[in-house]
């Protein structure tokens, strides 16, 4: 038997792996046949409705984004729309997506886009990557799935599918590694349009078939070929994957906290705040996080309001 082969930094390549012209053709017509009839995926949402629902969808599932981004785009179609408000609306009109500092980030992006761009999304890679707020997902997501180029865009959902049907792991590593992104290269095709069908197939594979519980084999289009099955799918051994807890956390404080500034259209004093969690020193700790993301606006007398500038 041929020893596995290995990708620097990375688990086990099996020899037998599936290339990338294998699986290309497979995912790409499951897509076609069973990809979600998404707004942002409509030709009518444009480069700005792609950007939004990328930074809404970070760590945040589609039922909780898409009634925020119907409202979101209705009321600041344009960059220049959102660019032209305070930060503070954009945290107000965020709700609770949680992690609001992506709606900071976004406003911030608004604004540059605005400044140096005429207002328009830019196409160029490296100009999406010098916009405050965008990484290099973010940055290649909207070049490929907004402007139709050849980026490798990799997010959670991409990353275990290609831990498991090239890889042979049941879950790719926490945080992406730089292997993943060179396998991410090698699997990209070659050509421009379907290099971004690729990227949008790959992902929504990973969203509804090759999900991180009760994957359903049965209906993935490349399970002939995938790695993990055929070695009888093999339990994760890696490091512990990252439980999401919420109740108790500062997360949680920060959002009752932000939902009274939400609700609130005037400056709110610290004894409504005081309010929200019994514990003081955690409660004080989670205010005082959110005044040094820009969040929120201290006042003198001891009041507080969402940031207008």
């Amino acid at each position: 038997m041929t020893a596995p082969t290995k990708l620097p930094n990375s688990s086990p390549v099996p020899s037998a792996a599936p290339a990338g012209e294998e699986l290309h053709t497979p995912v790409i017509a499951w897509f076609d046949a069973h990809a979600r009839d998404l707004p942002w995926r409509r030709p009518e949402a444009g480069a700005w409705g792609v950007m939004v629902s990328e930074f809404m969808l970070q760590q945040t599932p589609v039922s909780r984004v898409l009634p925020v981004y119907e409202q979101w785009l209705a009321r600041w179609p344009r960059p220049a729309d959102l660019a032209a408000e305070a930060p503070g609306e954009a945290v107000r009109a965020w709700g609770r997506l949680g992690y609001p500092r992506r709606a900071l980030r976004l406003h911030g992006a608004a604004v540059a886009i605005t400044e140096r761009h005429g207002g328009d999304v830019p196409s160029d890679h490296a100009q999406l990557l010098a916009l405050p707020g965008i990484g290099e997902y973010t940055a290649a997501a909207v070049a490929s799935f907004a402007y139709g180029q050849r980026h490798a865009v990799l997010d959670t959902n991409v990353r275990r599918v290609f831990a498991r049907a090239v890889t042979g792991v049941q879950y790719p590593p926490n945080a992406t590694t730089a292997a993943e992104r060179r396998l991410a290269r090698v699997l990209l095709p070659e050509d421009e349009r379907t290099a971004a069908r690729w990227a949008a197939a790959s992902m929504e594979l990973g969203a509804l078939v090759c999900t991180a519980k009760n994957e359903d084999c049965h209906r993935c289009p490349i399970a002939a070929q995938c790695a993990w099955r055929l070695a009888g799918k093999p339990e994760h051994d890696g490091p512990p994957r990252r439980g999401q807890t919420y109740a108790g956390t500062d997360r949680q404080v920060r959002g009752k906290l932000l939902a009274v500034l939400r609700e609130a259209h005037a400056p709110v004093p610290q004894a409504a705040l005081d309010r929200v969690w019994h514990e003081p020193v955690q409660r004080a700790r989670a205010l005082d996080g959110l005044v040094a993301d820009g969040l929120v606006e201290p006042l003198p007398g001891g009041l507080y309001r969402l940031p207008l500038s």
